[in-house]
């Protein structure tokens, strides 16, 4: 087995890990290819252990990233994944060694993840272990984890609008959601509209479709962002049973 890197050559070809048995989100994963594909030039990355079965790193520089982050210099950490058999077998750290291998010319890497293992994001013990630590927060739970290069670099920061944890719609639900993840289209537009529509509740979906309307986003999290009466809810994207608990 070995660290394969997927490239505007054999995109067309090779799995992105994440979605690989879901035919549900087949339309998803050709939109974030094409995602993909277009940062490329900028250094956008993303690395796979050459199995079917999801194992996978992406990252990216800060000034490429559609995150409401201030980290010029910085690579910034995308989705991390380890799962199933490949658990426990150095596959984590050596992905994440192609990452700061990449990085060795800039102020270093940043992350975000939150107080605990949450669903769709970084482990904070496993970055911990790695070097990284928090220099920033925002409500309720993201945590801004760096691991400097460079001790004296300028220290990332959350930008100002995205630390309340608020936002304008106080009605019902309002999601933001982005090609970065294969899964959010197909849950947004079709299963949480239904559920929705199903008991009444308002739905607004704001799909983040560039760099400048990712950091207006006013949580440090594009990729599924659920705000339940104004308030921040969850970064997850199956919300059915958080949904029944909080109504």
């Amino acid at each position: 087995m070995r660290i394969t890197a997927i490239t505007p050559e054999n995109i067309g070809t090779e799995h992105i890990c994440c979605a690989i048995s879901d035919k549900k989100c087949a339309d998803g994963v050709l939109a974030k290819k094409k995602l993909m594909t277009s940062m490329m030039g900028g250094g956008y990355s993303f690395q796979k252990l050459d199995v079917r079965g999801k194992v996978f790193i992406d990252y990216m520089p800060a000034e490429l990233s559609w995150l409401p982050i201030s980290a010029d210099g910085y690579m910034q950490l995308g989705c991390f994944w380890v799962s199933g058999q490949y658990k426990g077998k150095g596959w984590g750290k050596a992905l994440l060694g192609e990452c700061i291998e990449s990085s060795e010319d800039l102020n270093g890497i940043i992350a975000v993840s939150s107080d605990k293992k949450r669903p769709f994001m970084s482990d904070p013990k496993f970055l911990k272990m790695q070097g990284f630590e928090i220099v920033d927060e925002a409500e309720p739970y993201f945590k801004l984890w760096c691991r400097k290069n460079d001790n004296k670099a300028c220290t990332p920061a959350f930008l100002e609008g995205a630390r309340s944890g608020i936002c304008d719609n106080n009605e019902g639900l309002r999601v933001y959601y982005s090609d970065f993840c294969p899964f959010t289209g197909y849950w947004n537009e079709t299963e949480l509209k239904k559920y929705a529509d199903g008991k009444g509740i308002p739905l607004e979906l704001i799909k983040i479709e560039s760099r400048d309307e990712g950091r207006k986003v006013p949580v440090p999290w594009i990729i599924n962002s659920v705000f339940y009466k104004g308030k921040f809810l969850t970064q997850e994207i199956k919300i059915d049973r958080i949904l029944e608990k909080v109504l």
